[in-house]
């Protein structure tokens, strides 16, 4: 379904595209990759920043048809692979990290980079 492979988007960026551990079935056509776009604030009535951050299941399932390329529907959502859902849901908390927290990671992961 898409024209080109999915590349993980760099830390900070307005979207990330992955390809699906459980590719979705819709009818004749198969979705293998999505990409997550970073959420307008209408994309996010209805939800608490809270539970977004916290990865609460029930707030990733609701915002992720409204964030998908290409589209896909709250019931497909419901179905996806629960590596697919963490995936997303990652992307998602990484489109509310403050510049602050992600020096933290870079520093983290510097630390813990083994020297060659």
């Amino acid at each position: 379904m898409t024209d080109t492979p999915p590349v993980a988007a760099a830390s900070g960026s307005a979207s990330h595209s992955f390809t699906l551990a459980a590719p979705i079935a819709r009818g004749e056509t198969q979705i293998d990759a999505l990409t997550i776009r970073k959420p307008s604030a209408g994309q996010l009535r209805g939800l608490s920043l809270q539970s977004l951050l916290a990865l609460d299941i029930t707030a990733i399932l609701t915002v992720t048809p409204r964030i998908t390329m290409p589209p896909i529907t709250p019931a497909e959502a419901d179905e996806l692979d629960p590596a697919d859902l963490a995936e997303i849901g990652g992307a998602i908390r990484d489109f509310f990290m403050t510049q602050a927290e992600r020096r933290l990671l870079e520093m983290m992961i510097e630390q813990n980079t083994p020297k060659s």
